[in-house]
């Protein structure tokens, strides 16, 4: 059963995930740097500079947000353009800000966009990037095997995504985190009680680790593998088509 921000609404996931992007995007960068304790960007460094070897020119942001994850990728990779895009035009329209702030418009171009009915050709992309954002597909696998369809043959696809702690304390401390705190700094900054009581719920239920690469290979990715950090509070993902 899909796990919904707002439960009491009749909607697909899609459509209330959108919904709840456009209720937070304002606070949105705020809430990541204070829930994460500003972690977030070290994981966002961290995904990138696996890409460096490859040197791709050509980059697709999915679920592009504000564009924290495409800001990354072009200080560390200097590609030629990435796209990126996204179901909530609120996010985008504080992304857009963003990058004319940053100078960065015409290097970063920012469109809305359905991540399991990508309007791109096969094999467009040398790279396909997304962070926190594939626990939001209405249906996994179709996500990921669209975003392997607009990646080039030999491309690599690089996955960031929350994960649950196995091991004694973390496990347990996060868990409390979480389910106690997290809902409530998201509801006080936010004032959206069901994005921040939908986030952990989520996380809990998305397939991580070995079930994931399950996934991200059956959708054609290939020699898989699964990096862990923060003590598996996060996990990045990487595959080449």
């Amino acid at each position: 059963m899909a796990v919904l921000p707002y439960k009491d609404k009749t909607e697909g996931k899609k459509e209330q995930v959108s919904e709840m992007f456009d209720n937070i995007s304002k606070n949105y960068d705020l809430l990541n740097r204070v829930l994460s304790g500003g972690i977030d960007i070290y994981w966002r460094r961290k995904a990138m500079s696996l890409l460096k070897k490859a040197q791709p020119k050509l980059i697709l942001d999915i679920a592009t947000g504000t564009g924290d994850l495409a800001i990354e990728a072009n200080k560390q990779l200097n590609p030629d353009k990435i796209i990126g895009v996204d179901i909530s035009e609120g996010m985008l329209k504080y992304g857009r800000e963003k990058m004319e702030k940053l100078g960065l418009s015409d290097k970063i171009e920012l469109k809305m966009g359905d991540s399991e009915k990508l309007l791109f050709d096969d094999n467009t992309f040398d790279a396909v990037i997304v962070s926190f954002g594939v626990r939001n597909f209405e249906d996994l696998e179709k996500g990921l095997t669209d975003m392997c369809r607009v990646t080039k043959e030999g491309g690599t696809c690089v996955v960031i995504e929350l994960s649950t702690p196995k091991s004694f304390p973390m496990k347990q401390l996060y868990g409390f985190y979480s389910t106690k705190i997290l809902p409530l700094i998201g509801k006080l900054i936010s004032k959206d009680n069901a994005a921040y009581t939908y986030l952990p719920e989520s996380v809990k239920a998305f397939p991580d680790g070995d079930n994931f690469l399950a996934i991200f290979e059956k959708a054609g990715f290939k020699h898989a593998f699964c990096k862990a950090l923060t003590f598996g509070i996060c996990s990045i993902y990487v595959g080449t088509k």
